[in-house]
């Protein structure tokens, strides 16, 4: 699966900064689409250094037209794109009360019609063809909201919407193009230092906290096996969604009494501190942020509930075998 077309936003930092490394490791010609000029001139080095074909493009996704425009642009000089991933988003930490509708219209802008637009882009070109795989980059925040996050979760929710609808429509046209859903746990981006925050504390996931290698493999599995509606990441993303699925209320009242500290560190004091809400933190002359937050001390860098995910359909067909020759030899015992 590897030397394809793929297209990536957010691709300067954080989670779409690991993809586009791991897609240069893969030999793929990527489009790499994000506002920060710093952050996507070091992903480019990043994926010609591994071997991959990189085309950076300074694209603000809020904007349709550039969405579309950046397409075109990776169709004519990178060939027809066989995966999209849309992953680029702002936030503002703060409670509900304290953001303007302004950022909540900014928030919106880029995180779910951000989304739209990439996978309108996508769709396009992909349909005529019959082929090609849309991947959203996702959370569990998808399902469950949580304090301190309103805008963002409201996004989330809203995207996870979205793509059941026209995950629906293509299997209506029988279309063979795929668009499948990723829910990642905490992850140790960079998002942490550039966001928009009116808390007293240095904002922070809630833990535990995983590295962005662990998403990048995540959504490239996901890239190559888009048949699955969605992919969960990590325990604490499975423990969250089955117990909303069970018991909302109690979360609810968990989260009041343990989401405000638990999304700040007060030990953390980061100099690089900025607020990307309007404009690139990783601007022109100005640094470039990678893949990694300031959490890389205690991010995890594997999750083996994604390992048993990805392998869920072998494991089941082992385990019956296991089951018929267990059954057999009773049998045979008898």
């Amino acid at each position: 699966m590897s030397g394809r077309v793929v297209v990536v936003t957010g691709a300067s930092g954080g989670v779409g900064r690991a993809i586009a490394r791991r897609c240069g490791q893969r030999g793929d010609r990527v489009a790499l689409l994000a506002r920060g000029i710093s952050g996507l001139r070091g992903a480019a080095e990043e994926v010609r250094r591994y071997g991959g074909e990189a085309l950076p493009i300074v694209v603000d996704v809020a904007d349709p037209d550039q969405v579309d425009a950046a397409a075109e642009r990776a169709e004519r000089e990178l060939g027809p794109i066989e995966v999209w991933i849309n992953n680029a988003f702002t936030t503002v930490f703060a409670p509900a009360t304290e953001i303007t509708p302004d950022e909540y219209r900014r928030m919106i802008e880029v995180t779910y019609l951000g989304y739209v637009h990439g996978t309108l882009a996508a769709l396009r070109r992909m349909r005529p063809r019959d082929r090609g795989a849309v991947v959203q980059v996702g959370s569990a925040l998808a399902y469950r909201g949580v304090p301190l996050q309103a805008g963002y979760c409201a996004a989330k929710h809203a995207i996870q919407g979205y793509t059941e609808s026209v995950r629906s429509e293509l299997l209506h046209e029988r279309s063979q193009v795929r668009t499948t859903m990723v829910q990642l746990p905490a992850v140790n981006t960079p998002q942490f230092s550039w966001v928009l925050s009116r808390l007293p504390g240095h904002p922070q996931p809630l833990p535990p906290i995983y590295q962005p290698e662990v998403a990048a493999r995540a959504v490239l599995h996901a890239a190559e096996h888009p048949g699955r509606r969605e992919y969960w990441v990590g325990g604490s993303t499975a423990g969250t969604l089955l117990a909303n699925a069970v018991v909302p209320g109690l979360l609810d009242r968990y989260l009041a009494r343990n989401g405000y500290d638990s999304q700040q560190n007060r030990a953390v004091r980061d100099p690089h501190r900025a607020a990307n809400l309007w404009q690139p933190a990783d601007g022109p002359d100005r640094r470039d942020y990678g893949a990694h937050g300031v959490f890389t001390s205690t991010a995890r860098s594997r999750s083996l509930q994604m390992w048993l995910s990805q392998r869920r359909g072998r494991l089941l067909a082992t385990a019956s075998a296991v089951a018929a020759g267990a059954a057999v030899v009773l049998g045979g015992r008898r």
